[in-house]
């Protein structure tokens, strides 16, 4: 069994590999040509910052993951986890607290191999084509701020978990899955207000006339929000966008200073009429109904093959704690889930079109959403000539290219 989990998972990377590889050579041989529809827009120049700038975050992207992986595996298969599952054993007999010791120390050693990465991507290649505006004071500011509130919600999470799980053995699966959602929703609620604004500055929006235009749409769309925001988003890159955040009464909207500064009125209102059209489309609703009912479903069979007792051995170990069952089913939850993923991508897509469409009617200019989804992609540098079976594999919204052309035939 051992070796058949290992055969899985090296064909699964394998074929991530493959993807990638076929995608970059795909933009090796296309990225000097301007699709339709942006001539004017980008130029051989624009075109070869867009080729370099996504080949160098592949690389990055490429060693990151091949680090993690054989780290992964030599923990697995190279006799660390019960070693490590021993010595979280002998350091507390708490259940509650061994589980944190034993999460905590992985989430510890991920953090500390994330960094390296981190500094290198936001200090060279984001550098190096003028996205990054951060200093290197303000990284390591978010980095603690991150790592405490990561730390914070991990805590509650796992220290909510077990406690269900120690005080109802046959029905944890249930009692936990109920409790992440609360969660989930909880956080979704208090987000806007406790989170967020440890990272960013929010103000009304200072463009003339703006907010109005934006409410008024939002109206016209039957949706209300609390407010409409601004965010100081240059303050670290110069990369643009707009969302919508929280639910219910404090929903609001928010939109990039960088945004602000590229796109014109009419632009802006038809990016933001296609993330109403998510709302109105209940795609959000679905996505998170969908999510659930996964998480449930996955739940419980962990709960099952963990009864099962066979876990361990499937990677070759003789017994393993709960915790180390825990890993090794998301380990295998890795390599059952990569044959589903293009029908995710597809499901995504899906949502994206049908948003756009809702762009389109509700504003009655789909040309504005076009010209705001080219300024976004060339001021991205956003890649414009993925490979068809790695687009239709991985990515969660249609190529940028493809949503033009549809919306200018409209």
């Amino acid at each position: 069994m051992k070796s058949l989990v290992i055969i899985g998972y090296l064909l699964v990377l394998a074929a991530g590999y493959g993807l990638r590889a076929l995608n970059l050579r795909h933009l090796r041989r296309h990225g000097d040509q301007v699709p339709p529809g942006f001539e004017g827009a980008v130029d051989a120049q624009v075109l070869g910052e867009t080729s370099a700038y996504t080949l160098e975050q592949s690389r990055l992207g490429l060693i990151e993951s091949l680090l993690g992986n054989l780290m992964l595996l030599i923990f697995l298969f190279g006799g660390l986890l019960p070693v490590y599952d021993r010595w979280i054993q002998g350091t507390s007999d708490a259940f509650i607290l061994a589980g944190l010791l034993f999460f905590f120390g992985l989430q510890l050693v991920k953090g500390l191999a994330d960094i390296p990465f981190s500094l290198y991507r936001t200090f060279r290649i984001e550098n190096r084509y003028g996205f990054n505006t951060m200093t290197l004071r303000l990284w390591l500011s978010d980095l603690v701020k991150g790592t405490l509130i990561g730390a914070l919600l991990l805590g509650a999470l796992l220290a909510g978990a077990l406690w269900l799980i120690e005080h109802s053995p046959g029905w944890w699966w249930l009692w936990v899955w109920g409790f992440f959602a609360l969660f989930t929703l909880l956080l979704m609620y208090i987000s806007p207000y406790v989170i967020e604004p440890l990272f960013f500055k929010f103000e009304p929006v200072t463009e003339p006339g703006l907010e109005g235009e934006v409410r008024d749409l939002v109206e016209r769309a039957g949706l209300q929000v609390s407010r409409v925001f601004q965010v100081d988003a240059s303050k670290r890159s110069r990369h643009s966008n707009a969302y919508f955040s929280g639910i219910g009464k404090v929903k609001r909207i928010v939109l990039f200073d960088t945004l602000l500064e590229q796109m014109n009125h009419q632009e802006i209102l038809a990016v933001l009429a296609h993330e109403v059209g998510h709302w109105k489309k209940r795609h959000l609703l679905k996505r998170l109904l969908v999510t659930q009912l996964l998480a449930l479903a996955g739940l419980y069979l962990a709960w099952r093959l963990i009864a099962w007792g066979g876990l361990p051995d499937v990677i070759g170990l003789e017994q393993g704690s709960l915790y180390a069952q825990m890993v090794i089913l998301s380990f295998l939850a890795t390599i059952v889930s990569f044959p589903l993923t293009p029908f995710s991508s597809w499901l995504s897509r899906r949502d994206e079109w049908q948003a756009d469409r809702f762009a389109a009617d509700l504003t009655g200019r789909p040309q504005a959403l076009a010209s705001g989804l080219i300024k976004l992609s060339s001021e991205n540098l956003a890649n414009l000539h993925p490979h068809p079976l790695y687009a239709a594999f991985h990515y969660s919204h249609p190529p940028v290219v493809e949503r033009v052309r549809r919306l200018r035939a409209d």
